[in-house]
């Protein structure tokens, strides 16, 4: 069961605080922000205001430290704002800590590798057990140890599952593989044919089949096994349609010749300045 008695907002008053008085918290769990939403959300609030306030505890006279909200308040900055209403608790760093992880958590506002990364901080820091760490963000242990071993794939490999919108699914198919090297080749071909998780556990469980015995991996060529060009061709027109549905007619002209495979696009200037100025 989670205790946060701090967080009984009905007891506390909301204050108008200056934003440069705000400080991030720095046990905050997310680190990607959608530009796009933030836009939208700034926009929300230069018509209708701040609907929900900003949690934040005293740490000085004269300074405050974030607990819940870190997107409003991006949003609030954007949108030309000095002060932003907030509700002032009283808690420790370790509360605040925890809350934070727990409110993104809620609400759904982490990918899984954020929340990993999270848990593990929090683990970390406050030298908690796993068990502990699931009692106060209210999980079972299991879910907690499941989540941490995704940390066993390298940054490089969470960030190529992140930028292709794989699931934590496929993540965790791909801890099967023990060798790195052969999880950048299946890596490599999920992102390349775009396979659903029940094609990468097939994938995966035919290379271990084909594997079976643990090989040294060559030092200084994990960058270099993914030599399936396709997937950097999907990361490119990925990218391209996101510019589209963004409202920017962006083209595209690829040439594959002999030698060489040559990518060209064009962003109109006109288009671009048009979405900017939105």
């Amino acid at each position: 069961m989670i205790r946060l008695n701090f967080l009984v907002k009905s007891e506390n008053i909301i204050s108008e605080i200056p934003i440069l008085k705000i400080r991030p918290n720095k046990s905050q769990p997310r680190r990607q922000f959608s530009e796009t939403e933030l836009n939208q959300l700034s926009q929300s609030i230069t018509e209708n205001g701040i609907l929900q306030p900003l949690t934040v505890r005293k740490v000085s006279s004269n300074e405050y430290e974030l607990i819940a909200g870190e997107r409003r308040l991006r949003a609030s900055v954007l949108a030309g704002l000095k002060k932003v209403p907030c509700v002032v608790v009283k808690c420790s760093e370790k509360e605040s800590a925890i809350y934070a992880l727990l409110e993104n958590i809620q609400r759904c506002d982490l990918d899984f590798f954020e929340e990993a990364r999270g848990i593990s901080r929090l683990i970390r820091r406050y030298g908690l057990t796993q068990e502990q760490a699931a009692q106060k963000l209210g999980k079972t242990q299991s879910t907690i140890a499941n989540k941490l071993r995704l940390l066993r794939l390298t940054s490089e490999e969470q960030e190529w599952i992140e930028q292709s919108g794989l699931s934590e699914r496929h993540a965790r198919a791909l801890l099967k593989l023990d060798e790195e090297a052969l999880r950048w080749e299946a890596l490599s071909r999920i992102i390349a044919d775009n396979l659903n998780v029940q094609q990468s556990e097939q994938l995966i469980e035919l290379m271990n089949n084909s594997h079976p015995q643990k090989h040294e991996k060559p030092r200084g060529t994990s960058k270099a096994v993914i030599k399936d060009i396709r997937i950097f061709i999907n990361t490119i027109n990925k990218a391209i349609d996101a510019m589209r549905l963004a409202g920017i007619e962006a083209q595209s002209d690829k040439t594959d010749s002999q030698d060489f495979i040559e990518y060209t696009i064009r962003i109109p200037k006109q288009s671009a300045q048009k979405k900017n100025s939105a």
